[in-house]
């Protein structure tokens, strides 16, 4: 199966180089006078900076470090300009101690507790890099204001930002570089089985945000829909205790009545491929179904309507599956955890929407599976009419709840910019779950109105609808047309995550929606 997948990844020679991830030890330690390593990290606030009447640390964690190093701590911090403001950093070579540099670091201050204590594992992330340091420490100078709750999500975060701050993706140069970093010791925040298990937890959540961001970030001419399948199949390969791979051609999705999915596919000489991993706990008892879609366009040019305007932003288009990234980075990681009481469904409909004399035209009407008629009036508007067969075959597996997530809209990031996903659900109980999620996670959602009114926008004189509405409330009315293809008795909730799927600094896939949706499986698990 994976030399026919894979055939068509051959246009311009280019391979992914075989580049390890990070594999950074994760562990806890109470006292950080007995912490031994490369640099030892501390996380300060502006007031934890503050001095008394003898120019001595209020802190005691500072105190303590600057007795140990005869004022120099507090001199550096002067001469620095070191304040303790979010992101800033400063390093010190020691001698004669059990660490090589000590450091400091700012804390950022957040809404999110999970958004604050990433930063400065982000930060850590930094100064490891730039400091080539193999084992860190860090500790909080203000760890005892923190609740014993509150400190297992600290830790949690901290790691979560260094583990990602971390990776670098260089799978495509000549030259690739390698992280030393090896291990990372959180001090003075608790220790014992509760802090491993969910420091393990961490690093299979990371793990899954990786391989997200990784196929993400894989070029179009390197990530075909076959290679996609591929990559899929691998999870199911790595986890054969609890996941099962099922891969549709186009012939087995003909038969399946999917003209919807397989109309934007026809352009393409790379085939279409259905993908379809499924998670069952290793107990089998399961209490709760759930599907989880992404939009899998390993290319979207625009088609007919091709993407020519200044804005259209054609050249990242391989962006275009970070929706079944996050769908298959999740699978990963629950192929780590293996909970318990859910059987969880992970579906894209994979291909590339590309032009050529079999391709779709602007005025063509096809059906989906659902036996409904679509006129396309805009072949740009192509997520939507793959994501609609998907949501037929979800339905039909019997879920209870599905969460469908896409790079679907422009008009999303119009109306929340790049750092915040909207979310469309006539569920209040699954906005509910998935807000909740998304709270403990840190990623940013926010819902958004299905406004049954602009349905008639979307009406068509020939069909049953067409497959965009007028310019305004676009990422709505995209949201209405998905709606047409979920059954009544299943909760349904569509993310368009358009905006913070890729970040514009950095121009790579972010792995969006990975934390969230395994946070939000865990919570259905019993």
């Amino acid at each position: 199966m994976a030399d026919s997948l894979a055939s068509h990844a051959v246009l311009g020679l280019t391979k992914a180089a075989d580049c390890e991830v990070p594999q950074i030890t994760l562990s806890t330690e109470v006292d950080h006078a007995k912490w031994k390593g490369d640099i030892l990290a501390v996380a300060v606030s502006e007031n934890d900076l503050s001095k008394d009447s003898d120019s001595k640390f209020d802190n005691p964690i500072l105190r303590s470090l600057d007795d140990q190093l005869n004022g120099l701590l507090s001199e550096a911090a002067t001469e620095e300009d070191f304040t303790g403001k979010k992101g800033q950093s400063m390093v010190i070579r020691l001698p004669g101690l059990s660490f090589k540099r000590l450091a400091l670091i700012g804390k950022h201050i957040s809404s999110s507790i999970t958004a604050s204590y990433r930063g400065i594992g982000e930060v850590i992330a930094s100064v490891a890099k730039s400091t080539q340091a193999i084992h860190v420490g860090v500790v909080l100078a203000s760890s005892n204001l923190l609740s014993e709750k509150f400190k297992l999500i600290a830790a949690s975060a901290i790691a979560t930002g260094t583990q990602l701050g971390v990776h670098e993706d260089n799978r495509f140069k000549s030259e690739p570089k390698k992280t030393p970093l090896k291990s990372l010791t959180i001090i003075g925040l608790g220790s014992g089985p509760e802090f491993d298990q969910k420091l393990k937890q961490t690093s299979d959540i990371c793990s899954g945000v990786i391989f997200g961001r990784e196929l993400g970030n894989a070029p179009a001419n390197v990530l075909t829909p076959g290679v996609l399948a591929e990559e899929a199949t691998k999870i199911a390969s790595l986890y054969s205790d609890v996941f099962t791979a099922k891969i549709l051609d186009a012939d087995q999705c003909k038969e399946l009545k999917m003209g919807s999915y397989l109309g934007v596919a026809a352009a393409s000489s790379n085939p279409p491929y259905f993908i379809h991993l499924c998670y069952k706990p290793p107990d089998g008892q399961v209490k709760t179904k759930l599907a989880i879609i992404g939009k899998g366009l390993t290319f979207d040019s625009g088609g007919y309507n091709i993407k020519t305007k200044p804005s259209c932003s054609i050249e990242i288009m391989k962006f275009d599956m970070c929706g079944s990234a996050s769908a298959f980075g999740a699978a990963k990681a629950i192929g780590q955890i293996k909970p318990s009481g859910v059987e969880v469904h992970f579906i894209s409909a994979a291909c590339e929407n590309m032009i050529s004399g079999t391709g779709m035209r602007p005025g063509d009407i096809i059906t989906a599976s659902n036996g409904k008629t679509i006129e396309v009036n805009n072949t740009d508007a192509e997520g939507r009419l793959t994501l609609a067969d998907a949501l037929v075959y979800a339905c039909k597996l019997g879920v209870d709840k599905i969460v469908d997530l896409a790079t679907l809209t422009g008009s999303c990031v119009v109306a929340l910019g790049p750092s915040i996903a909207g979310i469309f659900t006539p569920s209040d109980n699954l906005a509910t779950e998935i807000l909740t999620a998304a709270e403990v996670t840190g990623e940013k959602l926010w819902r958004m109105p299905l406004e049954e009114s602009y349905w008639e926008s979307m009406k068509s004189s020939v069909a049953d609808m067409v497959n965009t509405g007028g310019r305004h409330g676009g990422s709505i009315t995209a949201a209405l047309f998905l709606k047409q293809f979920v059954d009544k008795n299943v909760q349904w909730l569509h993310i368009d995550m358009s905006g913070p799927a890729r970040s514009d600094k950095k121009n790579s896939a972010t792995g969006f929606g990975v934390s969230t949706l395994v946070e939000w499986v865990l919570n259905n698990s019993s």
